[in-house]
């Protein structure tokens, strides 16, 4: 059994000393290798019926080595954390095309994979231990938003049918050994909450005691998650869970984050973890904010005692979190709140009732 509380203690009192350094994404890594469809099937699935291409969690069975190279690329730039590659490995996610039936095996092995290259980090340079956060995304069916515009009551999927498929992933994820499990851009607070009961569950029946990071995503500049949140109002719901970190990833870049990330820094009672995009997509799809500026952004950050671990999201590659990690190295880390004890609630908006 891995020492979670060991590994929890360590990461928090390290905390107290630097800010940590989050990895950057897979996917923008993975693209620009380029793989064909014949790569993505590897030998296992050359006759599959339909086509691969683009289902990057599969190269945790048909391309390990690429999915390694990834995170030693990452490591060796300075990140104390890798997530694993393993953004869309829930049964509900893997239907897009058909592979429902091999997501245990995705996450297990793409946390086997992460394990090593984070420990052959870690032997490299013993003062400094590396972490394998298990990363478990937001799937392509939403529990609080229909699909269809004329139907506003209608689900696609069951909360009891998104658990299932969550604690699926978190088994997968804690047998091939990560240290973490982190419930990342989330857009719906439902989904959430049953990644967080599913996560709940696997606890019990392990009988562990793994920590969770729980990240949300900001959708635009409204300052609200996709199914209508804001900030403080998706931390009332989650809180309750008591995560290792708290934050959000992706959708926006650092500059138009930060008003967000200072509202968390404010409210929130655990460590504060944002990774932003390398800037906002252009019109072709593509990030162009270089290292040294998404660098400039999260050092004034840190400068200012917003955050606690910092990296990179859409867009960023191993050049970013290396001037990242330069830029943070020297700012105190955001000290911790002390929550003030009050009932808490939320719906779309915060609701604290007085004492």
């Amino acid at each position: 059994m891995r020492p979670y509380a060991d590994n929890v203690k360590y990461l928090q009192d390290e905390a107290l000393k630097r800010v940590l350094v989050f990895d950057g994404p897979r996917g923008t890594m993975i693209q620009q290798r380029q793989l064909s469809e014949e790569e993505f099937r590897g030998e296992r699935f050359k006759d599959y019926p339909t086509s691969l291409k683009g289902n990057n969690d599969l190269l945790n069975i048909t391309q390990p080595q690429i999915v390694e190279e990834i995170f030693s690329e990452y490591l060796d730039a300075g990140s104390d954390f890798v997530g694993t590659n393993t953004f869309n490995s829930t049964s509900i996610s893997q239907a897009d095309y058909g592979l429902e039936e091999i997501c245990y095996e995705l996450n297990f092995e793409g946390a086997k994979i992460a394990r090593r290259a984070a420990d052959a980090a870690t032997q490299k340079t013993p003062d400094k231990p590396r972490f394998v956060v298990g990363a478990m995304g937001p799937m392509s069916k939403t529990l609080s938003i229909s699909p269809d515009v004329n139907d506003p009551g209608y689900r696609a999927v069951t909360f009891d049918e998104v658990k299932a498929a969550y604690k699926e992933e978190a088994q997968g994820l804690v047998d091939g050994g990560v240290d973490f499990l982190a419930v990342e851009t989330v857009f719906d607070t439902l989904n959430c909450k049953a990644a967080i009961v599913a996560i709940d569950e696997v606890r019990e029946e392990k009988g562990i005691d793994i920590s969770i990071m729980v990240s949300g995503t900001i959708t635009d500049l409204s300052g609200r998650t996709l199914s209508g949140q804001t900030v403080e109002a998706f931390w009332n719901s989650i809180r309750h869970a008591k995560p290792f970190s708290v934050g959000l990833n992706c959708a926006l870049g650092a500059e138009e984050m930060r008003p967000h990330i200072v509202e968390f820094a404010r409210i929130a009672d655990c460590l504060i973890c944002t990774y932003p995009n390398a800037g906002l997509p252009n019109e072709f799809g593509e990030y162009d904010q270089t290292p040294e500026i998404m660098a400039e952004f999260l050092g004034e950050w840190a400068e200012s005692g917003l955050v606690n671990i910092v990296g990179g999201c859409c867009g960023s590659t191993p050049a970013h979190v290396k001037a990242i990690a330069e830029a943070v190295a020297d700012a105190a880390p955001r000290e911790r709140k002390s929550q003030i004890v009050t009932t808490r609630l939320a719906g779309l908006e915060p609701l604290a009732l007085p004492q």
